[in-house]
């Protein structure tokens, strides 16, 4: 109860103890200062570039480890930019990736090291198999090796491992490993993996009737091989009689398996 001759200050003590609606506190509030484009523009700002940022990065930054971690939207649309770590077959390698390369610190930024231990690079590289052509079989599953399987595995050694490539990716296959057009810097100039060791004789072009992938070069890809068929270069040295494709050879060899 407020007594006639209760003060001003009584008054004013009683109505801070008021309860207020919360609709009233927020029409209470000056929100001028939030559409203030001093505040706005700014702020707009600042969100855009974060999440432009994290888009970036996951899109051209960030380090794919294995085959099993590339988007399905990748494949077509991205490349991949990295280090060649080891040598597999005649027609497939690893890959350590290194988003970036050397503008974003790699190799020479001492938390930006290519490991060099096998331990290490387990389970850290991509499994690349080059697009659209066919390297003699090595020994292996019990299965002898192809003629030449050897000197095509030296030459895709020496000309690719400890060296920087950009694989252009299509797919993954059954083996888990990245189907792509592989080019490295050769004395300043591009070249296309696959059509080197074409025109070296040490490769076929891809004759597998299905998930055959070879980007926009099959037509290229094939003249490379006549021309190094003609040069009697690589596998094509021997004698025609006792020649033997790589498709050919697994063909054969599984059949012989499957007998047993």
């Amino acid at each position: 109860m407020r007594w006639p001759w209760s003060t001003n200050s009584e008054r004013e003590r009683d109505d801070r103890k008021r309860p207020v609606a919360w609709t009233e506190s927020l029409n209470a509030t000056d929100w001028s200062h939030y559409t203030d484009p001093r505040t706005v523009v700014p702020t707009l700002l600042l969100t855009s570039t974060i999440l432009l940022s994290i888009r970036v990065y996951r899109s051209y930054l960030r380090r794919i480890p294995e085959a099993t971690h590339i988007r399905p939207g990748f494949f077509r649309k991205r490349s991949l930019f990295g280090t060649v770590t080891r040598v597999g077959d005649a027609d497939n390698f690893h890959l350590f990736h290194t988003p970036g390369g050397r503008l974003a610190g790699w190799e020479w930024l001492p938390w930006r090291k290519i490991p060099e231990k096998k331990l290490d690079l387990k389970g850290n590289t991509i499994h690349i198999r080059i697009a659209g052509i066919d390297a003699p079989e090595g020994a292996h599953f019990g299965k002898p090796a192809q003629p030449y399987s050897e000197e095509a595995l030296q030459w895709l050694k020496g000309y690719i491992l400890n060296r920087r490539v950009r694989a252009y990716i299509y797919k993954r296959d059954q083996y888990e490993r990245v189907v792509a057009t592989v080019w490295v810097r050769r004395f300043l100039f591009r070249k296309d993996v696959g059509n080197e060791m074409l025109k070296a004789g040490f490769a076929t072009v891809y004759e597998a009737k299905m998930g055959a992938e070879f980007g926009e070069f099959e037509e290229k890809y094939r003249r490379s091989e006549q021309l190094a068929k003609k040069k009697k270069l690589g596998m094509w040295a021997g004698n025609a009689k006792n020649y033997e494709s790589p498709r050919d050879y697994k063909i054969r060899t599984a059949a012989a398996q499957n007998t047993k």
